[in-house]
């Protein structure tokens, strides 16, 4: 039998014979290694690179079994990556030889894109700008550096618990809007939120929208009497006053609310931090249990820690991810260009009303956008068989995994997402950058879909803790995918969204399932949500005997009743919805397509259908800390 060799990149589309199968290579790497090493288990590698490096080796060898699987093991301890693995064609097996990357038994290797922050020490010296409460509670150290350069970053984590960017008001208050000016592009708010800050440096303000937030740079404060005018940077300033949804809404009834962040007036409570990118310096206001002579305090570096990418046609897999934790990635397109997104974190490149409406599609339509998607800590695309079991995704800037396009038959099976600052996992396309984000998308090529992925039994929480419009599993067109028997909890938005593009035509979402997850204290920021959301047709759908629980929407949105447990939104249509409990019949069915089927929905579902959602019994020792 002829079968295409994979496994090497310059010999990519050869063909050869099959090899007889072969015992499974093995390397082995460990923090205290070196990449001198041959990757026995008494002579470790000290690094993934190195271990992808001999196997690519190996299979480039004529001599070698390249059918033949083949094992890295890490063992226990963090791996601070300097650069993005990358798993491409050349790392490609053949079907006969998956590659496994896995934990050693019982220990936990981390892959970390941060960088440690320290030593640390009192700050003694006299900051005119920091705030009475905070002085003689600060500690300080030198900003880590990159190519010479004082690593910028959003996010800051001590001993492994998120601290706050230096934000006003605290905790969960936020201030109100007095105008919004779309003409100007003006926001007018109190002049006692920003205690009377200078000209702004880094000062940021976030908008909550309903159903997404905004970050918009500060580029301008003009100060009249209790008011101050804000004016932002491009290009988010144009982006966020032209757009219609999601609104910015300040009238007599409602008034949007917001908050401020990143300005050393504003370190004033213990859980605090604000770095001074100008002096290289970072402030920290320790928690009453930390102690940070002794901290471990790690600054994220990396983006994407992981990139497994093949070509149309030709995909990367098998490979398995067993135990490994990733962790520590940032996101800086919000201090560079701002984040004004349309939902679910996509944000909008290019957005506006239209006067009047409708296109060719969408006779109705009143607003056009085209977005961007936010990046992962692991990412995958063109590529089949590719397995995550047992993993945790945590401390993570952006979303913790995304099968992009092109990408099937993967598992995402026993792992934990939490502390993400995006959407937990996010699958399939959505729009592309130079498509507007209502068009149907259907490939010519069926290879380019995402297709027949499961996302079984994970628990996935404290998700979008940064951009609260994210979910905690976010699926654009994707067709026989399965969501079945997940752990979603602790979220500011939506449980699980299904679809994109607000159609009732045909498009390439079709045959999904989502069924006996548990989705439950969701809701916690925004509004407009659903603990299951759907968009636009897709035939064959079904979603079926969930347990949805524990909405309770923040007092700050415009409408506290405007949530619901189930909630298929404009263009959903060919849906089945049966057997989900949830304490009340708390459904919406907004601008539907023909064809949906609502079957036994709500409190009255039987108790066994209640208590099996969730994770299945073999898997509930991931809810353990």
């Amino acid at each position: 039998m002829i079968k295409t060799l994979l496994a090497l990149g310059l010999l990519a589309g050869a063909l050869m014979p099959a090899r007889p199968a072969a015992a499974a290579a093995t390397w082995w790497v460990a923090p205290g290694g070196a990449d001198t090493n041959n990757g026995a288990s008494n002579a470790p590698l000290a690094s993934l690179a190195a271990a992808l490096e001999q196997w690519r080796d190996r299979a480039g060898n004529p001599s070698a079994p390249t059918a033949a699987p083949a094992r890295i093991i890490l063992r226990g301890g963090t791996y601070a990556l300097t650069q993005s693995l990358s798993l491409g064609r050349a790392h490609s097996p053949s079907p006969a030889g998956a590659l496994s990357i896995e934990a050693a038994p019982g220990e936990q290797p981390i892959l970390s894109g941060g960088v440690r922050a320290g030593p640390w020490h009192r700050e003694l010296g006299d900051l005119p700008r920091l705030p009475a409460a905070a002085r003689g509670h600060i500690w300080v150290t030198a900003a880590p550096r990159r190519d010479g350069q004082v690593l910028e970053f959003r996010e800051l984590w001590v001993n492994g618990r998120k601290a706050i960017r230096a934000r006003q008001p605290e905790g969960e208050s936020l201030d109100r809007l007095v105008a919004w000016d779309k003409t100007n592009h003006v926001a007018t708010v109190p002049a006692a939120a920003l205690r009377g800050l200078p000209p702004p440096d880094g000062l940021e303000m976030v908008v909550d929208q309903v159903w997404e937030i905004a970050v918009l740079r500060v580029a301008t404060i003009e100060y009249q009497g209790p008011w101050a005018r804000l004016s932002f940077k491009a290009p988010e300033s144009r982006i966020e006053f032209q757009h219609p949804w999601p609104p910015v809404t300040v009238n007599a009834k409602y008034q949007a609310p917001f908050f401020l962040a990143n300005a050393l007036e504003f370190l004033d409570q213990p859980g605090e931090w604000f770095e001074d990118v100008a002096r290289g310096k970072i402030y920290y206001w320790p928690r009453a249990d930390e102690d940070m002579s002794r901290a471990q305090v790690f600054v994220p570096a990396l983006e994407t820690l992981v990139r497994i990418e093949g070509q149309p046609g030709a995909p990367v897999g098998p490979v398995r991810f067993q135990g490994l934790t990733f962790a520590h990635t940032t996101w800086l397109r919000p201090s560079q260009s701002g984040h004004v997104p349309l939902q679910v974190g996509m944000f909008m490149l290019d957005a506006k009303k239209l006067s009047p409406k409708g296109t060719p599609y969408q006779p109705k339509l009143d607003n056009v956008a085209w977005v961007g998607r936010p990046p992962a800590a692991v990412a995958v695309r063109d590529a089949g068989r590719i397995d995550f079991e047992n993993c945790t995704f945590e401390h993570l800037a952006s979303a913790g995994l995304d099968f992009e396009s092109g990408t099937h038959d993967d598992l995402v099976q026993g792992c934990r997402f939490r502390d993400l600052g995006g959407n937990g996992l996010q699958l399939g396309q959505f729009s592309a950058t130079n498509v507007e984000t209502h068009t149907p998308w259907l490939p010519a090529d069926e290879n380019d879909l995402c297709q027949r992925e499961k996302i079984v039994n994970n628990l996935i929480m404290d998700c979008g803790n940064e951009d609260w419009g994210c979910a905690g599993i976010a699926a654009g067109y994707v067709r026989s995918v399965t969501i079945a028997h997940n752990e979603i909890r602790h979220l500011p938005y939506t449980g699980i969204s299904l679809g994109w593009g607000w159609t009732p035509r045909t498009n390439a979402l079709r045959d999904n399932l989502v069924l006996a997850n548990y989705v439950h204290d969701i809701g916690r920021r925004l509004g407009d949500l659903g603990g299951i959301y759907c968009l636009s047709a897709q035939p064959g759908t079904v979603i079926a005997e969930n347990c949805i629980a524990d909405i309770a929407p923040s007092p700050y949105v415009p409408d506290p009743n405007h949530w619901f447990y189930l909630y298929l939104d404009e263009g959903s249509s060919l849906i089945t919805v049966r057997d989900n409990w949830c304490p009340a019949e708390k459904f919406l069915r907004n601008a539907n397509g023909p064809g949906n089927v609502w079957t036994n929905n709500g409190p009255q579902v039987a108790a066994a259908i209640k208590s099996a959602a969730g994770l299945k019994p073999a898997f509930r020792t991931i809810l353990s800390p």
